[in-house]
């Protein structure tokens, strides 16, 4: 989402015609869920996708539609039972329902000041990583079909189109962004969330931390990178890091503890026990929404037990995930960073998971 919105960016600062195409809601099986998006432009070219098959395709006609004739500039309310009259020639036959809004943005229309500052507005609020939720009326008993009001991870209102506040039952459907909700529908309202991107702070610049940067970065988390070594905690070696810190790993880790929250998962993946153990020390019982540290069962152990030594409350122990990321059978580095980013991944859109694999920590 984050690429479209910022295509659509441009293309309204280029002032070019397009139509923002998306699901506002789904019920049953479906090629996509709410909050994909696509664009549509006069030539036929589109960005993103609704998830292929007959259902895009004739989407993209309706949208060209409305970009000629007498209805040009008229929003859309689309709607698609996904039976065999939508999928029988490429075997979409999913038995589900897909409401999609197609959006005329053309240049010579009224709305257009308007949609230029609300999407400025609402790529800008995506690119922070900050989190909002998108209220979309899909019902006239609400309010105009196509009316989208923009609010912030607490649910304050950020922008809306034609500077019409938001009716009280749009707000009052808001769900808080901290509990983490998948797109909803309620009396007439699409509500699109778009969770606060989560950060990785990877504790260990070797070759698991740089595979596991490298995969991150193309499932929407950013990244930092510590390490002791300046020549593995740099931009050539982690290019898509945003910050690349040298320092010796406990102290810099202790100076780093007011920054941790829990839009923040660690990942300790260091070269030796000793690293592994002293970050793990001061990330346990951070305010990290994930800890994970590499290794064996048998170096887990004997590091815990150091811990618990050192004062560190069990129950802080029995949250980490230790040995981190999902059991896949990995045997090569870029499996290794598969196996961890699925378990992020799956932290990331479900909340806490257990790893069957993870230590039994007990308090002396």
């Amino acid at each position: 989402m984050r690429n479209l919105l910022a295509e659509l960016h441009r293309t309204l600062e280029a002032g070019r015609d397009c139509v923002f195409c998306s699901v506002v809601e789904t019920r049953g099986s479906t090629p996509q869920k709410a909050g994909a998006a696509m664009l549509v432009f006069p030539d036929g070219r589109q960005v993103g996708t609704l998830g292929g098959g007959c259902v895009e395709a004739e989407v993209k006609r309706q949208a060209l539609k409305t970009l000629a004739g007498d209805d040009a500039g008229m929003t859309e309310l689309l709607s698609f039972c996904l039976d065999d009259n939508y999928g029988w020639d490429d075997g979409l036959i999913c038995g589900g329902r897909m409401s999609i809004l197609a959006d005329p943005l053309m240049k010579n229309s009224e709305r257009r000041q308007h949609l230029h500052q609300y999407y400025k507005r609402f790529h800008s609020v995506v690119e922070s990583g900050l989190g909002c939720t998108e209220a979309v009326t899909v019902s006239p008993e609400v309010g105009p079909v196509g009316g989208r009001f923009l609010f912030d991870a607490k649910g304050v209102p950020i922008d809306q189109l034609a500077g019409i506040p938001a009716p009280p039952m749009v707000r009052e459907g808001l769900i808080p962004l901290e509990r983490r909700p998948k797109a909803w529908h309620q009396h007439g309202v699409a509500y699109l969330p778009f969770l606060p991107r989560v950060t990785l702070l990877i504790v260990g610049g070797g070759h698991v931390g740089q595979a596991v940067a490298k995969l991150a970065a193309d499932l929407d988390f950013e990244s930092w990178v510590l390490d002791d070594r300046e020549a593995y905690a740099n931009v050539q070696r982690f290019p898509t890091s945003c910050r690349h810190i040298v320092g010796d790993i406990g102290q810099t880790l202790r100076s780093l503890l007011p920054e941790i929250t829990s839009s923040i998962y660690t990942l300790i993946v260091t070269r030796g026990h000793g690293h592994d153990e002293e970050a793990l020390y001061h990330l346990a019982t951070s305010n990290a929404g994930y800890v994970g540290m590499i290794g064996s069962k048998r170096k887990i152990k004997l590091i815990y037990d150091d811990l618990i030594a050192r004062a560190i409350p069990a129950d802080a122990l029995r949250k980490v995930h230790a040995p981190l990321g999902f059991d896949i059978g990995s045997q090569t580095v870029p499996e290794i960073a598969v196996s961890i980013l699925a378990e992020l991944i799956a932290v990331r859109n479900r909340g806490e998971t257990i790893p069957s694999a993870r230590i039994q920590v007990r308090a002396v």
